[in-house]
């Protein structure tokens, strides 16, 4: 299979609906994570250059480029999630006819898990950062367009929560509490930040489009 990044949208469409595991909830979490940092860029391509954004244009630029940088970080979490999810399961095809294998088996989940848990977890760190840029190219960006802004940032936190669900799902198998305390205390942060930020980005399109 070609990588999924460089198939066609109505391809990659029909691998995540076929019955192969991946691309699944992670990749399409990126995917969407992508897709809102590509929006973000729109609207900033379409705030510079006009002489009516000329004072905010070098902070817009630098949005556009963090956009930019996230968008491609996200496209090749995509790929990062259907590879850790086939070493994930390939640790369920190791030998178990020994005591010893048995726990080498159990401990390889353990490890796998662990990084499973990781690739969602960069993924909704990413996406926090899409609607960060999202909530202040709302209010800096060209109004015309403010509503592209607010899909933006809507998709990005979407992004967020799915790929939470699936951090989730993966430290029930990790067995190691330091690390799942961690990761859950940084989701909460994540949550609560986000929440403001969408918050946000709705009163000022509302008040926009009022």
């Amino acid at each position: 299979m070609s990588k999924l990044t460089q198939q066609s949208c109505k391809v990659f469409l029909e691998e995540l609906a076929s019955e192969r595991p991946t691309p699944g909830g992670g990749g399409a979490a990126a995917m969407a994570g992508a897709m809102a940092g590509a929006l973000s860029s729109m609207v900033a391509n379409l705030t510079i250059g006009k002489e009516k954004f000329a004072a905010v244009e070098s902070e817009v630029k630098n949005l556009c480029e963090e956009a930019d940088c996230l968008r491609s970080s996200l496209l090749n979490l995509v790929e990062q999630d259907a590879a850790v999810f086939a070493s994930f399961m390939a640790c369920y095809k190791l030998p178990k006819s020994t005591e010893e294998e048995k726990k080498f088996r159990l401990d390889s989940i353990h490890t796998a898990a662990m990084q499973a848990a990781t690739i969602p977890m960069e993924i909704a760190r990413a996406s926090a950062k899409v609607l960060d840029i999202a909530d202040r190219i709302a209010v800096i960006g060209n109004p015309n367009v403010i509503t592209d802004a607010t899909c933006s940032a809507l998709i990005a936190r979407a992004a967020m929560r799915c790929a939470f669900y699936n951090v989730y799902i993966n430290l029930k198998l990790t067995k190691n509490e330091a690390f799942n305390q961690a990761l859950i205390k940084e989701i909460e942060e994540l949550e609560n930040k986000a929440l403001v930020a969408e918050n946000r980005v709705l009163e000022v399109t509302d008040k926009a489009l009022a």
